[in-house]
């Protein structure tokens, strides 16, 4: 069965605001930080302040694991940085008191993943290959968005080496830019709609970057 790499590294609306990108918050870059903090306020701080910006934290995959139905998160609608500080500070407390992290399930990934395996098994059987390597997820319908959004909450759980990336993907919803940052300051990832849309944006972040990104933002907060 033919299947497509995800497409990456498209242009997007931080294109609009920086020549290149992919070079703005190089360390070598000059006036990093500055980009930094004008790339903060575009994605993150102004959605904020007009209630269109849902935090979404990461957790359950560690030491290698990937398994869908292994990841777990919690979503989070922020209007303020003082309740970015709460979800940090709840994070915290459960973390340090051996309680479970706040979680909304474990159906970020796994059941969505579920119910295109089944929508797609009603015209042909997939073999398990197809149905348990995220790279042959493209496949079948709604896979390539289901692998887009694996390797953004791999790469925020596991980390990488590329500072920045701009992705556009197709989802049930309409087309979102995914924006990637894995960066001194913090590793996160922004989802937002088309310019010309109210809906909202969507802040993905793995549980251990919470203080850092708070940290950044408040650092770029007015900007």
């Amino acid at each position: 069965m033919p299947y497509t790499e995800a497409k990456e590294h498209a242009p997007g609306r931080l294109h609009g605001i920086f020549v290149d990108p992919y070079s703005a918050f190089d360390n070598a870059a000059t006036e990093r930080l500055l980009h930094l903090r004008v790339a903060c306020e575009s994605l993150i701080l102004s959605p904020m302040r007009e209630g269109r910006l849902v935090l979404r934290v990461l957790h359950g995959w560690q030491n290698g694991s990937f398994e869908p139905a292994d990841l777990r998160h919690s979503d989070h609608r922020l209007d303020s940085l003082a309740a970015l500080r709460r979800v940090a500070d709840d994070y915290r407390r459960a973390f340090e008191l051996g309680q479970p992290l706040p979680c909304d399930g474990s159906g970020l990934l796994a059941e969505p993943l579920a119910r295109a395996i089944a929508a797609a098994e009603e015209d042909q059987a997939l073999d398990e290959e197809t149905r348990s390597i995220p790279a042959r997820w493209p496949a079948f319908p709604l896979g390539l968005t289901l692998y887009t959004f694996f390797k953004v909450y791999h790469r925020l759980t596991y980390s990488e080496d590329d500072a920045y990336r701009s992705i556009l993907c197709q989802t049930p919803e309409g087309p979102r830019e995914i924006h990637e940052f894995h960066l001194e300051e913090g590793e996160f990832a922004v989802v937002v709609p088309r310019e010309d849309e109210g809906s909202d944006s969507v802040l993905l972040l793995h549980e251990s970057q919470l203080s850092p990104v708070m940290q950044l933002l408040e650092a770029g907060h007015g900007v």
